[in-house]
């Protein structure tokens, strides 16, 4: 009888996929294609179409009559941000359409600060697994944030990361360019004693701070759900018969977009082509007041701010008590009702002033310049 004949053949092994590894290349692709008819709501006639492209195509051709000024100096202006911890209310909300609007308005409100036209708009999302409905409203709120700023949607990327990013997760960042004339770029040295600050309204926390907002939900027991009238925010609900005035939850609140200034700068800075009655401008993100304002400054002027200026919207307060926080510490952290401010020359105050009112923002006269050493001197 011959011997039993052995084999040591290990056993087959499953094939390997992207899909297996958790990436799906088709939801993503079809994601991507679904995007055109939305990003298209921004496009403009400087927009060159570039189908299947790698990158998008925006003319710099100043010749032109289609643009709606010409340069005779340009200088791009770019910068990057993201919406932060902000992101953690949305996902425990599962309320994602005005994440979009945080991302543009956190980058464009920084590019306008130099006096920048805005031009396009680049977003990142980084996500464990394509989920088209998130991505969606995501998509929807940079598509309105966009068309806030007057600015394109050139482009992007989603990148599907399963395995650094828990079920659930995502990240945001955008990227932003824009164009001003060398000669009309802010710069501190403009600023002189004597010239006025303007400080215009906030729509609420906007995108900063919300490492501190999430530890008050928590400590205080917070329900994220629930109705505080103490918040005193008010929204009218449509209606057949007639409109209801509503009181929404706290986590509608802290979820309130960030203010985009962009049209209203632009066009109130359009208006003095000539003049240079604007000597400066910041916005006011984290570090508060003091830690932004005075980026505007040079070092042998003081910007000397009111804090009665204003009034304090009830959000504030309301972290601030639930939280037991520190007045400094509320003032070093927040915005405080006071998101964006304008330095301008003294006799053009009132005009400017009027006009941003006309373009829709509410305007406080909030400080003056000073002799100093490029401080921010906040004041009862």
């Amino acid at each position: 009888m011959p011997p039993t004949r052995q084999t040591n053949a290990a056993p087959a092994k499953a094939s390997l996929s992207y899909a297996a590894a958790g990436v799906n290349l088709e939801e993503k692709d079809s994601f991507t294609e679904s995007l055109g008819t939305l990003m298209r709501k921004t496009h403009g006639p400087r927009v060159i179409p570039n189908p299947g492209g790698f990158a998008g195509l925006f003319r710099l051709d100043f010749n032109e009559k289609l643009f709606r000024r010409n340069y005779k100096h340009p200088v791009l202006v770019a910068c990057a941000d993201g919406v932060g911890t902000k992101l953690r209310l949305a996902i425990e909300l599962k309320k994602y359409d005005t994440l979009g609007i945080d991302l543009v308005a956190m980058n464009i409100n920084d590019m306008i600060v130099q006096g920048a036209e805005p031009l396009f708009f680049l977003d990142y999302i980084a996500i464990p697994k394509v989920d088209k409905a998130l991505l969606n409203e995501l998509m929807k709120g940079i598509v309105d944030g966009c068309k806030q700023s007057g600015c394109a949607l050139l482009g992007g990327e989603t990148a599907e990361m399963a395995g650094l990013y828990a079920p659930g997760d995502f990240d945001l960042a955008g990227f932003a360019v824009g164009v001003v004339d060398l000669d009309r770029a802010m710069k501190p040295t403009r600023v002189e004693v004597g010239d006025v600050v303007l400080g215009l309204a906030s729509s609420g926390v906007h995108s900063n701070g919300y490492s501190l907002v999430r530890k008050v939900v928590e400590s205080a027991g917070l329900d994220l759900r629930k109705v505080y009238p103490e918040l005193g925010e008010k929204r009218a609900s449509s209606g057949k018969k007639r409109a209801a005035i509503a009181e929404p939850p706290l986590g509608e609140v802290l979820l309130t977009p960030t203010r985009i200034y962009a049209r209203s700068i632009s066009k109130m800075l359009a208006s003095y082509k000539v003049k240079k009655v604007i000597s400066g401008m910041a916005h006011i993100t984290g570090s508060g007041m003091s830690g932004n304002l005075c980026r505007a400054l040079h070092p042998k002027v003081d910007a000397l701010v009111r804090r009665s200026a204003w009034p304090v919207p009830p959000v504030f307060r309301f972290l601030q008590e639930r939280g037991n926080i520190d007045e400094e510490e509320m003032r070093r952290v927040f915005n405080m009702g006071i998101g964006y401010c304008v330095i301008v020359r003294p006799s053009f105050a009132e005009s400017v002033s009027e006009q941003l009112r006309k373009l829709g923002e509410k305007v406080y006269v909030i400080g003056e310049i000073v002799k100093g050493k490029g401080d921010v001197r906040e004041v009862e």
